[in-house]
């Protein structure tokens, strides 16, 4: 990594620097904005009061955060351990459950974190998972198990709060006039700053981040201090999970709900490299403070004027402008990525030394490579998996393919749902059923298949598929289109989202889960801005024939029921299973037979050598991008035709399933490799787990929000399949030990 050369005599590790004060002068000119918009409430003390006691529980995260973040990894799980340690404290502290004191809850807390930061950083390090998947699966885990153990409602505990007054003071306003909270963070903060800047712990951070080769070399433990970072960012969210239960005095399923995404826009905007290797706490803490500020802004009514008319006489009346929903989490989405574009175009071009040189007449010092902020992972080689194939006679030949596990699980869990219920199981209205389920998470896996092939991740095809969703819906409820217009729309709308990821990750050289996530929360917010979060419904019968039955459509038409076999076939295959299985030939086709599938592996499995081939591999991630967006969109249509309504829901925890749909059917996480059969037969086994979790035998069936815990394991565990068994060999490695233990031991008894 090229790095910014130091001034002479200038400390490379500081507390505070002109970024920060860049910082501080853009919060006081947008306070002063805020003021201009609405002085009732920034023109008062209690804004700005407000402002800080809001911040301080993300700024108590953003210091773990940027510990992680300093060691070029990522925590995508700290919102979901904020609302976990809140549902834990509920639990054992509630007198409607375990009632017990506050200590014992803060214990519990304490052992959650604890747990959670290790899990973490074991992952990542020992076990090779890349950071992003490995917190984005925990994200995933811990937000089912708040859902899961609340029962989706809020746990008070106002009464049994005023015995405990210590701890509880902590959320409440002191004889200075501020929020306890405000002392804590600050507190937070200057030992984190301390900590990070002038001590050892720092040192390593910084090292394992800029170089972790090289600190390898100087003796530097930096698995040791990765997990020590992971263990900071999970204990740094109990706390502020903490801070939230005394101000609150109890929980709901909402807490921590996007917390990730405001911590990290906070440490990258304070300052913080992508990269790795750079990093200041105060920076950081300024950064939520910014954010913060925006969100006040923004969420804030503005005070306007407007003309009614009453009787025929135009009237004057004061009102208030708020931004529908599903704004605010979308000027986060783009904040995020402005942030990330940051560091290679301003900081690491040295942009205000620049023009400070120039305003003074200086010559400009020189600017630094501006290189890309492109994470490389783990190329794939697949020579494991290509020798294990070659070597293989008989069915070995079968039980050697990548995506031979994915076809054997289908089969075996159809048939575990058959020996389970066979009133039920085999029966068409089951089918039917799977088959609707099947075909949302099988065309999202089929355009996950190409993007994972090519090295990269798309993180915002359920927000994608919600967003084509929730267009098609308004320009077919609200504009009153024809369902022809709609539906281009709605591709289009996906495909411009594609365009957006692609264009952040191939051209201006973002990390695909950074560009891919700042996409998830935009196109969530902003499908539920254009309907207001709420559900549409109610539009022409023809447009919902693309989620109908084909014996559905006969009936819409007036055409007679075939009857025998292919009535049968009729009422269980559907426009969309039609249409996702005409997808999956031909996007086969071309990942298969066509020159561009090859250029896909290629790319996937050696960028570099890919390009030295003339390969253009920015076309290939850029259409593979494409292509993921619009299968993506497709699904959208498809699930708002089925269900005859958009829900601002829809698509959720499905980037979930395409990922682990792709993993399990033989896909690297790492690229280079992927299969179209592989993933439908991934889609196949997800779809079957939940349906056989939510089977209803002998009266009982799983909850959902349960199936997503399980689903969430069940991916980290497709990974570790991948990078151990595929990809190191290691039943190989082992077998071939053991071989050599027993000719060893043999040769020495015939000494």
């Amino acid at each position: 990594m090229t790095t910014v050369p130091s001034g002479p005599g200038r400390r490379p590790m500081q507390l505070i620097g002109g970024w920060e004060a860049g910082l501080a002068i853009m919060m006081v000119l947008l306070y002063v904005v805020g003021t201009i918009l609405n002085p009732r409430f920034f023109g008062s003390a209690d804004a700005l009061m407000s402002l800080l006691r809001d911040s301080a529980r993300y700024g108590v995260m953003a210091v773990g955060m940027t510990f992680v973040i300093a060691n070029k990894d990522l925590d995508l799980s700290v919102g979901s351990t904020f609302g976990l340690v809140g549902v834990v404290f509920a639990l054992v502290f509630n007198t409607a459950h375990f009632d017990m004191g506050v200590v014992p809850a803060i214990i519990a807390c304490i052992v959650l974190g604890t747990i959670i930061g290790l899990t973490n950083g074991v992952l990542v390090t020992f076990l090779r998972v890349p950071a992003f998947i490995a917190t984005l699966t925990m994200l995933f885990i811990g937000r089912g198990f708040i859902l899961g153990l609340t029962g989706g409602q809020s746990i008070l505990y106002p009464i049994k709060a005023r015995d405990y007054q210590w701890f509880f003071n902590l959320g409440e306003t002191n004889a200075w006039g501020f929020n306890n909270q405000i002392f804590i963070a600050l507190a937070a903060v200057a030992i984190g700053a301390v900590v990070l800047a002038k001590t050892r712990w720092g040192y390593e951070t910084f090292a394992t981040g800029g170089n972790e080769q090289a600190a390898i070399y100087a003796g530097i433990p930096t698995r040791w201090v990765r997990i020590r970072a992971y263990l900071l960012s999970s204990w740094c969210a109990t706390i502020a999970g903490l801070m939230a239960v005394a101000q609150d005095k109890g929980t709901s399923p909402q807490t921590g709900l996007m917390a990730e995404l405001i911590v990290i826009a906070a440490v990258i905007i304070g300052g913080a490299s992508i990269l790795g290797g750079r990093g200041r706490i105060i920076g950081s803490y300024f950064g939520a403070l910014l954010v913060f500020l925006i969100n006040k802004v923004l969420r804030e009514s503005w005070p306007i004027t407007r003309t009614v008319e009453i009787n025929g006489v135009e009237v004057q009346v004061q009102s208030t402008f708020t931004l529908p929903a599903g704004a605010v989490p979308a000027f986060i989405g783009i904040l995020l990525i402005i942030a990330v574009l940051i560091e290679p175009y301003v900081i690491r071009r040295r942009v205000p030394e620049r023009l400070w040189a120039k305003l003074r007449g200086l010559p400009p010092p020189p600017a630094a490579d501006a290189g890309g902020v492109a994470i490389e992972g783990v190329q794939t080689k697949g020579a494991m998996a290509s020798d294990m194939a070659y070597d293989a006679r008989g069915i070995g030949k079968f039980f050697a393919r990548r995506d031979a596990l994915a076809i054997t699980l289908a089969t075996l869990l159809w048939v575990i749902g058959l020996a389970l219920r066979p009133d039920y199981w085999w029966h068409l209205p089951n089918t039917f059923a799977l088959l609707l389920n099947y075909t949302e998470v099988a065309l999202i896996a089929v355009g996950l298949t190409y993007v994972i092939a090519a090295g990269d991740i798309d993180l915002s095809v359920g927000a994608v598929l919600a967003l084509s969703g929730s267009v098609t819906a308004y320009a077919l409820k609200v504009v009153g289109l024809d369902p022809g217009t709609a539906i281009v729309i709605g591709l289009c709308v996906g495909l411009l989202a594609g365009t957006i990821n692609g264009v952040l990750t191939v051209m201006f050289g973002l990390p695909a889960f950074i560009a891919t996530l700042g996409m998830f929360y935009m196109a969530r917010g902003v499908a539920s801005w254009i309907t207001a979060g709420q559900q549409l419904t109610g539009w022409s019968e023809y447009f919902n024939v693309l989620g109908r039955k084909i014996g559905d459509i006969l009936e819409l038409y007036g055409l007679p029921d075939p009857g025998g076999f292919l009535g049968a076939l009729a009422d269980v295959v559907s426009v969309q299973t039609v249409w996702m299985i005409l997808v999956a030939v031909i996007a086969g086709t071309v990942i298969g037979f066509m020159p561009y599938g090859q250029r896909l592996y290629a790319t996937g499995g050696n960028r570099r050598a890919a390009d030295y081939a003339g390969i253009n591999t920015g076309r290939v991630r850029f259409f593979a991008f494409l292509f993921c967006a619009l299968c993506a969109s497709m699904a959208g249509l498809i699930n708002i035709a089925y269900f005859r309504s958009f829900n601002p829901i829809a698509g959720q925890f499905r980037e979930l399933d395409g990922i682990a749909a792709v993993i399990i059917g033989g896909g690297s996480i790492f690229g280079g490799y992927g299969t179209i059969i592989g993933a439908l037969a991934g889609a196949g086994v997800i779809t079957l787990i939940r349906a056989l979790l939510q089977l209803n035998v002998e009266g009982f069936s799983m909850p959902q929000h349960w199936v997503n815990v399980f689903l969430g394991v069940i991916l980290i565990i497709a990974v570790l399949i991948d990078i151990w068994v595929r990809q190191a060999n290691i039943i190989g490695e082992l077998r071939a030990s053991l071989r050599i233990a027993r000719r060893r031991k043999k040769e020495d008894a015939n000494v």
